[in-house]
């Protein structure tokens, strides 16, 4: 199959990209292991200066576009980030446009790192409709993750390094949003080890992604309701459908009170402040221990971004 991901480009990408964002802890969460009934190795990726993944892929697409002097994106707030401090680095304007109801701490970050930032709508999706016009009526670029294949690559960096831990996984379960993570590390394991399982999971609050990949088909909802705004999709990207459809064995999904036991999880075990979209993994397998028993599996903590008011609300 001749897949739109490139091995060679994720490979690329974990030569090239800032080293701040690469090489992220991966350990064996013990304590948890226990408590799931599976050997739990985690990956952090909130050690880093937007306390996210989505660093790797804004970085690669400046790498793989250097000539770039002004572009526009959508973001719940970690993409942004990463674009923001991707471009600032490199001279180049960002322009975000977020829904209304965006993480706080995610828009003042953003803006914070030099980033342009407009609100509108009511959700992601709807943010991003408004991005996509803006671009077309100012002749601007407008970039989409998971869409454009360099986010996915850059994502998919988590799995060179994942696959660097010496015994082989059974499987690898990753929060599914817009699909760039899961493509990216579902592309490169699969490719380095076949029969490791590839997972994805939603919020049960946004099944867009998960309803999607089940039927075969484009499905896209009225509305979403999750705490998880990172995941939260309501609007399905076609290309990320088709990146998933034959790399990913199951997407489970999770309540956001499943979430919210997550996050109190992994702080009390590991001392680490997740968001909800960071979380949604140990969600999972927390919520389908007989599933995953007795089996090596990772999970990616992929983003700590959280208000003051959320840490007391959920993690007090």
């Amino acid at each position: 199959m001749n897949h739109r991901i490139k091995l060679e480009y994720i490979e690329e990408a974990s030569r090239t990209i800032d080293p701040v964002f690469l090489n992220s802890s991966q350990l064996h969460a013990e304590s948890l292991s226990e408590i799931l009934g599976c050997e739990l190795i985690v990956k952090v990726e909130t050690l880093n200066p937007i306390r996210s993944f989505k660093g790797r892929g804004a970085d690669y697409f400046f790498v793989r576009n250097p000539n770039v002097k002004e572009v526009v994106c959508a973001s719940a707030g970690n993409f942004g980030q990463g674009m923001a401090y991707a471009a600032r680095k490199r001279g180049v304007k960002q322009i975000v446009f977020a829904s209304e109801k965006a993480n706080p701490l995610k828009l003042e970050r953003m803006k914070s790192l030099g980033a342009e930032v407009h609100l509108h709508g009511q959700d992601f999706d709807a943010a991003k409709t408004f991005g996509k016009e803006y671009a077309k009526q100012n002749n601007l670029q407008f970039v989409e993750d998971s869409r454009d294949t360099e986010f996915t690559e850059g994502a998919g960096t988590i799995a060179v390094e994942l696959l660097h831990y010496p015994k082989p996984f059974d499987a690898v379960v990753v929060p599914l949003g817009n699909g760039a993570m899961i493509t990216g590390i579902a592309r490169y394991v699969k490719a380095q080890s076949p029969r490791t399982k590839i997972i994805g999971v939603c919020a049960s609050g946004a099944p867009a992604m998960e309803k999607s990949w089940r039927e075969g088909k484009f499905i896209e909802t009225e509305s979403i309701a999750t705490i998880a705004d990172g995941i939260g999709v309501r609007v399905p990207v076609p290309e990320a459908l088709d990146d998933i459809k034959d790399l990913l064995a199951d997407v489970l999904l999770v309540e956001d009170s499943q979430t919210i036991e997550a996050m109190k999880l992994a702080h009390q075990h590991l001392g680490v402040v997740l968001e909800p979209s960071g979380a949604v993994g140990v969600a999972a397998l927390m919520n389908n221990k007989s599933l995953f028993a007795r089996q090596r599996v990772a999970t990616i903590l992929c983003g700590g971004n959280l208000t003051h008011e959320q840490i007391k609300t959920w993690l007090c």
